[in-house]
């Protein structure tokens, strides 16, 4: 980044524009011991050098035949990066009007004619001291900018490694594997979407959350590496007290969350998100489901999202304590559950949806 002290010790360019050979000479002479000098007769031949060359400031006639120096002005402020050119116009109008009409085509200053070489000089100084703060500023600008964004976008990678390698934790632990953390956050980006463009729960449904809950899905059974191995493992089925047990998963990882929120002492929405998504997928539409039994509306979204994709994709995955169905078959147990274990909606977009819920099964099989 250049400072405007630097910027004013580096040779300014300027464009002199003007249709007598005579004027260009002299004002060339006047500026060739400070800077770099390009000179043009006609406008045409001025808009090319502007597109060309990088120009700090134009000096530019006002009366030429063909395009006058108005026009050529206006088509400069038109040209992307023009507008930061200081264009002074050099002209022996001295009517308020004349004046009035440059500055409102975009000139900067206006210098009579004749010139007087140190009072043009002059002008000319505060003209590129001005424009090399503008310059500053506008780089200044640029960079804290990109750096913002390159420490937002670091901040998302970091939360994005942690949170699948959380999430991994726990499903090596229940012997899953990462396959099914991907599959599910496909299924529910699936429905989510479809949500959001049919216009369903609008003051939730945005495309900020379906990335948040795309990329809090795999925190869904954070909880189960607080479950002990001789349930989690099981190959058979298990007891009413060991079930009871494994339920307690769900709160297990809601409660780590919000411990890890109680010490980072900030609330994010994605990690509103994830608690919503390991307390509530175990809810059931109709009040049945754990652990609180809540029902309808009153389970979060991301929750309800959560509890078809993760059963279906139990559904049609191989577990040690039981065999992969087939798609048909878990869609039929997915379509039985509709308004009493799931959300009516979700099932009917799942159906609706069918062709992509298969290619994703297909395409992240185990």
């Amino acid at each position: 980044m250049v400072s405007p002290e630097n910027n004013s010790k580096k040779r300014a360019t300027i464009l002199v524009v003007d249709d007598t050979p005579e004027n260009l000479v002299f004002v060339s002479e006047m500026l060739k011991e400070d800077y770099e000098v390009k000179a043009a007769t006609n406008g045409q031949t001025a808009l090319a050098i502007v597109e060309k060359f990088s120009i700090d400031l134009i000096l530019l006639d006002v009366v030429m035949p063909g395009m006058d120096g108005y026009e050529v002005c206006r088509q400069i402020k038109a040209k992307k990066g023009g507008g930061d050119i200081p264009v002074i116009f050099l002209t022996s109008k001295s009517k308020a009007e004349d004046q009035e009409f440059g500055f409102s085509v975009g000139a900067a200053d206006y210098i009579k004619k004749p010139l007087s070489p140190p009072i043009t000089m002059a002008r000319i100084r505060i003209h590129l001291e001005n424009k090399a703060s503008k310059d500053f500023l506008h780089d200044q600008n640029e960079f804290l900018e990109a750096e913002v964004q390159r420490r937002v976008e670091e901040l998302s990678v970091i939360q994005d490694v942690t949170i699948n390698a959380l999430a991994s934790l726990a499903e090596t632990r229940d012997q899953e594997t990462g396959n099914h953390i991907v599959r599910t956050q496909y299924y529910v980006k699936i429905i989510a979407d479809q949500l959001y463009l049919r216009g369903k729960y609008p003051d939730i449904v945005t495309p900020e959350y379906i990335t948040m809950v795309f990329k809090t899905a795999p925190l869904h059974d954070i909880g189960k590496v607080g479950i002990p191995d001789a349930i989690l493992l099981k190959p058979g089925k298990l007891t009413a007290e060991e079930f009871d047990i494994m339920k307690t998963h769900a709160k297990l990882g809601y409660d780590a969350i919000v411990k890890a929120e109680e010490e980072v002492g900030a609330h994010y929405p994605f990690l509103s998100a994830a608690k919503e998504i390991a307390y509530g997928h175990h809810e059931k539409w109709d009040g049945s489901g754990y652990p609180q039994g809540l029902s309808g509306e009153d389970i979060p979204l991301s929750a309800r999202l959560m509890a078809v994709a993760d059963v279906f994709d139990a559904l049609v995955s191989k577990r040690v304590y039981k065999a992969a169905m087939t798609n048909d078959e878990a869609f039929d147990i997915i379509r039985e559950g509709r308004g009493s274990h799931f959300d009516p909606l979700l099932v009917d977009i799942m159906f609706e949806m069918q062709t992509d819920f298969i290619k994703i099964a297909e395409t992240y099989k185990d």
